[in-house]
């Protein structure tokens, strides 16, 4: 199943937020790929909006509650986001605040949509990923599904960080486990950015000290293949970084790529895989941070240190496809990182593969 909702996408510039984040990427997938595949419903369709997913799965509407972040979050941190503390928040989270105090890439006079108004989106967001994990462990089905949307690895415990308000990756995995539908999950990341929000919940639940740890036999096992530096590995970020906090935590299978490294990434991150399997055992489900950042004609310069082409990163998507479809575990695939004008191209083509 691929999950596709153009009424969930934010337009940053709506906000006021100058990013170079092209709106129209999941809807320039759907066009592309072959109408009839996606009309038919043959693999990897049919594409549903959330809606339609909704109903296909019998959940209801608010399927995303506060109590489903709060099983992640800090308590006081939920708070301020269902308060009038939002607004500090979420400019915090887009970095909408330079050190000077001064407006970074932030034009709130060009703003069509209140900042707060945001949250909306990101929580249906949130259920996106939730109700992309729901399709995949469907009894029957085809134990695969895509969503053209999500991928906020980066909030942390009791903030947000590199435009991550939360972190919605823990949070479907979470609510996965809190009804009884996985025990074992794996995050395999691969967005150019490591995954750090989500290596440091991940630590904090399973020491205790998140607001519910784990349950006796179920667990989220992490791996990340990103660049060795820049954001958010470089010398400032580690300057003013805790020990024990992201980003200093590691993902349990953890892939640092120096610049120039492309050409071992395939053959690393094989070997990290096998590592995730050694370390997790079998999961209930693998949920794909997908992130089309790493490629060579990404249009953020902070992913600039890891350049793979485009055949690189469909063979990256096939060869995590095809080990998690020899294992029979379903895997819910999140997009993730993306920027510019060609930031569709990765997730087209891998999505396409699979059709033919």
């Amino acid at each position: 199943m691929i999950l596709f909702d153009d009424s969930i996408v934010s337009v940053f510039s709506d906000y006021g937020i100058m990013l170079p984040l092209e709106a129209s990427r999941a809807k320039k997938i759907i066009d592309h790929l072959n109408p009839s595949i996606t009309a038919s419903g043959a693999f990897p369709g049919p594409v549903l909006d959330i809606q339609q997913a909704l109903a296909a799965l019998g959940k209801p509407n608010d399927v995303i509650k506060r109590a489903d972040i709060e099983r992640v979050h800090s308590p006081e941190y939920v708070n301020a986001l269902f308060s009038d503390g939002l607004q500090a928040e979420l400019l915090n989270a887009y970095e909408l605040i330079g050190l000077d105090g001064k407006p970074n890439r932030y034009e709130p006079d060009k703003a069509v949509q209140p900042l707060s108004a945001l949250f909306d989106k990101i929580l249906a967001q949130c259920a996106g990923s939730y109700l992309a994990c729901a399709a995949a462990i469907v009894p029957d089905g085809q134990h695969f599904c895509y969503f053209l949307a999500g991928g906020n690895h980066h909030a942390r415990y009791d903030t947000g960080a590199g435009f991550c308000l939360i972190n919605e990756i823990i949070i479907a995995a979470r609510k996965l486990q809190a009804e009884g539908d996985a025990r074992i999950v794996w995050i395999i990341d691969v967005d150019a950015h490591k995954g750090c929000g989500s290596a440091e919940l991940v630590s904090f639940m399973r020491n205790g000290a998140g607001p519910e740890p784990f349950e006796t036999g179920a667990g989220i096992f992490t791996l990340s293949i990103h660049m060795a530096r820049g954001w958010p590995l470089d010398d400032e970020t580690l300057r003013g970084s805790v020990q024990g906090r992201a980003p200093l935590i590691p993902s349990d299978v953890e892939i640092p790529i120096e610049q120039g490294g492309e050409s071992g990434y395939i053959s690393r991150l094989e070997d990290g895989l096998h590592k995730l399997e050694r370390l997790g055992g079998k999961p209930d489900i693998a949920i794909v941070v997908d992130g089309a950042d790493p490629y060579e004609h990404d249009g953020l310069l902070s992913s600039s240190l890891l350049r793979l082409s485009l055949g690189q990163c469909v063979d990256r998507d096939m060869l995590i496809y095809n080990f998690l479809r020899e294992r029979k575990i379903p895997s819910a695939w999140i997009m993730a990182g993306g920027y510019g004008d060609r930031a569709w191209e990765p997730p087209y083509h891998f999505l396409e593969k699979l059709s033919l």
